[in-house]
């Protein structure tokens, strides 16, 4: 039976999306709810599920083209049988490219990597991975790409000429990154207030209990959930730092739906907690695992990215000690966290090391005044460096 492959139904807020890669050749074989092609979007990278078991009659659309909810992307055969793959015998160049083709594929490359991958024509066997667990990353592939090749024998004299270069498209996302910075900078009066924060109690409590916590819980328990949980006693005490401005209103949200910045190969994502006031630190953690995974395999769905009322960025865990994030529109307010680092203080007259991390608050200076802001911030620091605070609501 013949079955139309079309452009699954995109939310309201996407108005269209990119086919940026075919994951099935016309003839080639796919199982039931296999990926046929990538989908992406200025916010997440969609897979395009196979219906049945069958085979890729026809591609209606050539990668980079734009589509919209409904369009024809492809015929699919259900029941046929693919055709056999060809024998390795016969080397020619065909052969290398649909090789390097099949090294693109990997599923251990995101969405983002195969991308650069297929656009480059860089083996990706032959490239050395600085990510997490030793997987390629973006600027890995594309540092290879630009590598000088070797040379089949020592040239007496290096010919001058202009350095090499290499012009790279950006991402859907990465250009909807870009248009919603440009636009924060430009519709709100941003300002950011500065505070430090000891973190010895934090750090003595979680090593106390963290290991216990693991074996009850099945996650670690990070420093994020502190920050999290400190936010939203921070937010309840001034709840203009989690409004909105929409028009000349103010909209004050009695929910909190915190947002936690995570870093990916093709750009910075947001995923939001929601209903974060209801969770637990175990539960926080064990989102926070999840969406970072989930992130990085470019397999967030649309619906964990929207809303969101405060973000919570963190820049540290890349060694930053300072720096001024900026606001999520339509949020008003985000929260900075930074590198950890031991420093000398004066605790009741003597001084002593403790381990310090510098947090800055950004803020629309249109409805939140500076003195919200500070004393804002001065309740994430007491409730980290006395966490009692937030159990008993002080």
């Amino acid at each position: 039976m013949t079955t139309e492959i079309r452009v699954p139904q995109l939310p309201e807020s996407v108005a269209d999306a990119t086919l940026v890669a075919w994951r099935k050749q016309p003839g080639e074989a796919a199982s039931r709810d296999e990926n046929l092609a990538d989908l992406e979007t200025d916010k997440v990278v969609l897979e395009v599920p196979a219906p049945a078991a069958g085979v890729v009659k026809e591609w209606k659309v050539q990668p980079g083209t734009t589509v919209k909810s409904g369009d024809l992307l492809a015929i699919f055969e259900e029941g046929a049988k693919g055709a056999e793959a060809p024998a390795p015998a016969a080397a020619a160049p065909a052969a290398s490219a649909a090789a390097a083709s099949a090294k693109a594929a990997d599923p251990k490359l995101s969405p983002a990597v195969r991308r650069v991958v297929e656009e480059t024509k860089v083996d990706p066997a032959s490239v050395t991975g600085t990510g997490r667990d030793g997987r390629l990353t973006k600027a890995d592939v594309i540092s290879a790409a630009s590598a000088p090749k070797a040379a089949a024998a020592p040239a007496a004299v290096a010919p001058s000429g202009p350095r090499a270069e290499q012009r790279v498209p950006m991402t859907r996302l990465r250009a909807r990154i870009a248009e919603r910075l440009v636009q924060a900078q430009h519709t709100a009066a941003l300002l950011t207030t500065f505070n430090e924060v000891d973190l010895t109690a934090v750090t003595e409590l979680r090593a106390r209990h963290k290991d216990r916590f693991e074996k009850e819980h099945g996650v670690k328990l990070g420093f994020m959930s502190f920050f999290v949980k400190a936010s939203i006693e921070a937010l309840r005490k001034f709840p203009v730092m989690n409004a909105a401005v929409e028009g000349n209103d103010v909209i004050y949200h009695e929910f909190y739906d915190i947002g936690v910045a995570v870093s990916t190969d093709r750009g910075l994502v947001v995923p939001v907690l929601r209903n974060a006031e209801n969770l637990g630190f175990a539960q926080i953690e064990k989102q926070i695992v999840e969406y970072g995974t989930r992130a990085r395999a470019g397999s967030l769905a649309l619906e964990d990215l929207q809303g969101g009322t405060f973000t919570i960025t963190n820049g540290g865990v890349f060694g930053s000690l300072l720096s001024t994030p900026i606001v999520n529109a339509p949020q008003s307010a985000i929260l900075g966290m930074h590198k950890i680092q031991e420093r000398p203080v004066v605790v009741n007259g003597q001084i002593v090391v403790r381990p310090m991390m510098y947090l800055a608050v950004s803020y629309d200076h249109r409805i939140i005044d500076g003195r919200e802001a500070v004393q804002f911030l001065v309740t994430i620091k007491d409730c980290l460096e006395d966490p009692g605070r937030m159990l008993l609501g002080l």
